[in-house]
């Protein structure tokens, strides 16, 4: 079937495209300093998956890693609409009527629309308090959008597992539930942690928890796109 094939190349590129570019930004802004005209911008000495010393957007949005962000999020959104309708176009063909095709597609292309309606205000610096509230929601928009899409799309795909048999690697498929699974159960956890008000609470630094959170949050998110790779099996 061609849209498996479709699916199973596109999903290694929204893998590879936002994985390269947040770690090109990450490279730039603690190693190249000399290329960032404002010396405020750059970071010292920071693995930010294990020791949280900066955000995703504090690496991207200044200049020049923005060059590299902004293109690499604008090309992984169109690559998730793309792998989305291609998803909608198998479920057809193994269940034309499923009961989660419209919710998978719905939710599938409304996180890739947050995504990059939030790359464009990266960096945008506007001093209001509404502006600031309205991008922390189309952050999160795109992180609730885009773990319900990938839920319902692994309870699809398991509930007629059976006709996939040919298709797939079924311990591939279980690894995906897995690894939704354990998303969503950090997700609920993390809730009160980001809602948490200051930077310290009795001891514990806040800030870089969470942004230590965010960068492995982020790997967890993109996995299920390496793991989709692997699931499909090559058409020959």
């Amino acid at each position: 079937m061609n849209s498996i094939e479709k699916a199973r190349s596109i999903s290694i590129w929204i893998f590879i495209v936002p994985f390269v570019a947040v770690n090109i930004c990450l490279i730039l802004v603690t190693q190249f300093h000399s290329l960032f005209p404002n010396q405020t911008d750059i970071l010292h000495n920071t693995i930010p998956y294990f020791d949280g010393g900066a955000s995703i957007s504090r690496t991207a949005r200044p200049y020049p890693s923005w060059l590299v962000f902004k293109p690499a999020m604008f090309l992984t959104s169109y690559l998730l609409i793309r792998y989305w309708l291609f998803n909608k176009d198998i479920i057809k063909y193994f269940k034309v009527d499923h009961k989660n095709l419209k919710k998978i597609v719905f939710f599938g292309i409304a996180s890739a629309v947050a995504l990059a309606v939030h790359s464009i205000f990266l960096g945008i610096k506007f001093d209001n308090d509404l502006y600031k509230l309205f991008r922390r929601v189309i952050m999160l928009s795109f992180i609730v959008f885009e773990i319900v899409a990938q839920a319902y799309l692994v309870a699809t795909f398991w509930s007629f597992k059976e006709k996939l048999k040919d298709h797939i690697n079924p311990i591939v498929l279980n690894l995906k539930i897995i690894l939704v699974s354990i998303l969503i159960i950090v997700a609920i956890i993390s809730i009160p942690i980001v809602s948490l008000p200051g930077d310290d609470f009795f001891g514990i630094q806040l800030k870089f928890l969470k942004h230590a959170l965010e960068w492995d949050y982020f790997i967890g998110v993109i996995t299920f796109y390496l793991l989709t790779f692997f699931m499909w099996k090559k058409i020959n």
